[in-house]
């Protein structure tokens, strides 16, 4: 389910960009050729412009419910069981192992300075 719902957030991220890069703004933008090229020269003028801000307004609230979505779901994981899990195997790890013996330290006199 978490997949699915990241996929489809990347998804609606993608299109948004392109619906966004499409609007004309005050440097014309990207939609001065493209969108009149890419829709048959339908989509120009006012209704470009109202189609593409509707179209905006609409995958952005897709977007923030997915991401809403994926929060919730991201808390509801059971991190405890995996984490408890995790920690049995490493104390399972240590106390299998041998116990490494300290180093002995070398009883060598120190030199005097003069």
């Amino acid at each position: 389910m978490f997949s699915i719902l990241l996929v489809l957030l990347i998804i609606v991220a993608v299109l948004m960009i392109g619906i966004i890069l499409l609007q004309k703004s005050e440097g014309s933008g990207m939609s001065g050729s493209s969108a009149a090229s890419m829709f048959g020269g339908a989509l120009t003028g006012a209704a470009a412009g109202n189609f593409l801000t509707r179209t905006t307004a609409w995958l952005a609230t897709i977007f923030f419910i997915l991401c809403a979505a994926l929060a919730l779901l991201a808390s509801r994981t059971n991190t405890e069981a995996q984490q408890s899990s995790l920690r049995q195997e490493i104390v399972e790890q240590t106390a299998t192992a041998e116990p490494v013996a300290a180093p002995v330290a070398d009883t060598v006199p120190a030199e005097t300075t003069k």
